[in-house]
């Protein structure tokens, strides 16, 4: 039988060692109140883990480099699709399913470990990397009901080895050599979305910037079972501060979920694809024609969940703006230019803002 939860600590800022892992495993019928949200959102509504499916549109990439009626109407596809909800299932993307399953395994191995061993590798307060929970910015914040691993693999100097499991043994390798096939789609897309708009095909790739001045992180994800998915989110509804994300799936779970007209829909697992969203800074460079979704993971009382999000990030001294060739009477300017956007958005963030409604007109 489920043990019955002890009352809630007096309010403080949580530590950060507290795993929800270790949490879930206690076997409670309830969850503490620091994770329980009385409204998601003013326009989300209640948590419902079955809200309607997604028809989140897959591209073929090796069509999307084709100079054949095929290829120009993936490219047509492509812009509808992150017009249309801003994300889509990449297939055809060449890697084998034997490797992202290998990919997968990283996460599960890890998070499996015994938490003394996790915690040699757990981050402080003011760090982003390392292995811990949702980071307690305020006393009155909801938490996610995850356990994270975050780990920055560029820019070369912001690279924290410390933070990088020794077990399992291959990720360092495996997540590296992961993240080489990321980046060269990174590119590969960033090009063929100036293209499907009819735009010269380096002019989100300008300002992107270097490869080596671009942030790129790794999060690898675990969501534990909850007793309350009812009350409880994975993680709160936000849209990427990225330009482009590549989110790996759980193969069997489903828990991401879109907001889309006001209404909350469950974007299906598609075991082998690469789930791509496009987040806030290419919305501005693309003036607002390409969508960065808001999403949020649901939770589940029955079975637990990894995933794999890789963040692509421009430099911090690039500057970010709409493409002058997609402003005109018609279309006007949505947003100014700007650098150092994720600092812009994190100071949104902690208010409980839209970070890019910082960056329109």
């Amino acid at each position: 039988m489920a043990e019955t939860l002890p009352p809630p600590p007096p309010a403080n800022i949580e530590s950060l060692s507290n795993s929800v892992q270790e949490l879930s495993k206690k076997g409670y019928n309830e969850v503490p109140q620091r994770y329980i949200h009385k409204e998601v959102s003013s326009t989300g509504g209640i948590i419902c883990a079955s809200a309607p499916l997604l028809d989140v549109p897959s591209i073929d990439l090796s069509l999307l480099i084709s100079p054949s009626p095929a290829g120009v109407e993936e490219l047509k596809k492509l812009q509808s699709a992150l017009n249309y909800c801003g994300c889509f299932q990449a297939t055809n993307h060449g890697m084998s399913n034997i490797y992202l399953d290998k990919v997968r395994q990283l996460s599960k191995e890890f998070f499996a470990l015994p938490m003394e061993e996790k915690q040699k590798y757990g981050r402080s307060a003011d760090d982003l990397d390392g292995y811990g929970t949702d980071s307690v910015l305020s006393e009155h914040q909801i938490l996610d009901w995850t356990d994270r691993l975050y780990l920055t693999i560029s820019p070369e100097d912001k690279k924290r080895l410390e933070f990088w499991p020794e077990n399992p043994q291959s990720l360092q390798g495996v997540l590296e050599e992961y993240v080489m096939k990321l980046k060269t789609l990174n590119e590969f897309l960033l090009k063929a979305m100036a293209r499907s708009l009819n735009l010269e095909e380096n002019c989100f790739l300008q300002q992107y910037g270097e490869s080596e001045s671009a942030a790129i992180i790794a999060r690898f994800n675990f969501y534990p079972t909850c007793p309350r998915p009812d009350l409880t989110l994975g993680v709160k509804p936000h849209a990427d501060a990225s330009a482009i994300t590549f989110l790996l799936q759980d193969r069997e779970v489903e828990g991401l979920q879109v907001l889309k007209d006001d209404q909350w829909f469950r974007v299906p697992v598609v075991p082998y694809s690469i789930l791509v969203n496009v987040g806030d800074q290419v919305e501005i460079m693309s003036n607002g024609i390409f969508k960065s979704p808001v999403h949020r993971v649901v939770t589940n009382s029955e079975r637990e969940r990894n995933t794999l999000a890789v963040f692509f990030i421009p430099g911090s001294e690039m500057e970010i703006c709409p493409v002058e060739k997609l402003i005109n009477e018609e279309n006007p300017r949505m947003y100014k230019t700007i650098k150092d956007y994720v600092s812009i958005y994190f100071q949104n963030y902690q208010l409980g803002k839209r970070p890019i409604d910082a960056a329109k007109v």
